[in-house]
């Protein structure tokens, strides 16, 4: 199976499967001398894990993280690192009957089509599960962007009709230590309290109907200098569409204005350029921090659509392999909504993608190479 490994510089490769025996991550690029343990990897995986909250699976999984390989002493060796994280919980016996007919919204028929066999112990590599080895890996390179002066602010701007009312900017106006506290002891993983006690409630009416629901993730991005982003096939906003697009239940993805810039002016959607601070700003960010596939200084903004779960126990129409008309209700332990336990994922894919380029950025000057090789020599 190709297609399992991401970036060319910090370079993560996902194996394993959702009734496997584990999942783990294999990161090759890391730069020696990062101060690592299983405690950093831990962090972000507790924000992924299932049965955080009525709203999530209530499959019960630790999902402990184990550093196999490229550490020593407390200490990144420049050498190949080896996460896993054990399955524990697989009840394999709930989809034994869907071996044979192929569930609304998953990729049972699209992975028959292809390999002409899948594993349907929980849909294998194409489970939600599989954003584990992301998410350890995210962790890693996380840590090393926090250390560049790089931040992450990611959190459910909507789930189904329900939205906050407050901008990006208005967020990062506030204490954003005390707002990130904020969204990690927030069920539902929002930064403002009204409407995330509509969402609890809009998401009760769902389940007792026996359905699901989809929402909005936003990421915003700050202390990322201007200038990074590869033109022209590896652009920083292209880059974060296919990493968040790669995340299995992400539909739509946007960067700054979005779509809303279809209906704008020019004159409206125009970020006029101002010296603020001795620095070169944009007075509007309607560009979500990119300008030419390049960062320009700004907070990069951006959104990732979730759909709503596919597995729902109400009745739906499918079809067997053999082509015969079926009728179902998907049983098991499965989220009513995916979006909260996303919204590390999608944070996990943008700091790899952003790492990923900014360690190809130290190569685009000479005096970049000369003062490396110089310092040193």
């Amino acid at each position: 199976m190709a297609g399992s490994t991401f970036g060319n510089h910090f370079k993560i490769t996902t194996w394993g499967e959702s009734h496997g025996r584990g999942i783990g991550v294999v990161i090759d690029g890391c730069p020696a001398g990062l101060s690592l343990d299983e405690t950093d990897i831990q962090k972000f995986l507790d924000r992924r894990k299932p049965g955080q909250s009525k709203f999530s699976t209530q499959r019960k999984e630790a999902d402990s993280a184990e550093i196999l390989s490229g550490i020593f002493e407390g200490k990144t060796t420049g050498t190949p690192i080896s996460l896993l994280v054990f399955n524990k919980d697989q009840h394999s016996k709930d989809y034994g009957e869907i071996a044979n007919y192929y569930r609304p919204g998953h990729a049972d028929y699209t992975f028959d089509m292809k390999y002409g066999f899948r594993d349907y112990r929980g849909g294998g590599r194409s489970s939600g599960r599989e954003t584990i080895g992301r998410v350890a890996a995210g962790a890693v390179a996380a840590k090393i962007l926090k250390q560049l002066g790089v931040t992450f602010l990611t959190y459910a701007r909507s789930i189904g009709p329900v939205s906050i009312s407050s901008s990006p900017q208005e967020l990062l106006s506030g204490d954003l230590s005390e707002l990130s506290e904020k969204i990690q002891s927030s069920p539902l993983y929002m930064p403002e309290e009204l409407p995330c006690q509509q969402a609890q409630e809009f998401l009760q009416t769902c389940m007792a109907d026996k359905n699901s629901a989809g929402g909005i993730i936003e990421c915003i991005i700050t202390g990322v200098p201007a200038g990074i982003g590869e033109p022209v096939f590896e652009k920083l906003d292209a880059n974060l569409a296919k990493a968040v697009f790669s995340i299995g239940a992400v539909k739509g993805f946007e960067i700054g204005g979005g779509f809303a810039a279809a209906a704008a002016l020019g004159s409206e959607n125009n970020d006029s350029f101002e010296r603020k601070d001795r620095e070169i700003r944009t007075a509007t960010n309607h560009a979500g921090g990119v300008l030419g596939g390049i960062s320009n200084g700004m907070p990069i903004i951006f959104r990732a659509a979730v759909k709503p779960t596919p597995s729902i126990a109400s009745l739906q129409n499918t079809i067997t392999r053999n082509g015969e008309p079926l009728e179902i209700s998907i049983h098991g332990r499965h989220d009513p909504i995916i979006v909260p336990r996303a919204v590390v994922v999608v944070e996990s894919m943008a700091a790899l993608t952003l790492l990923d380029l900014m360690m190809e950025q130290m190569g685009s000057r000479m005096e970049s190479l000369e003062g490396f090789y110089k310092t040193r020599s």
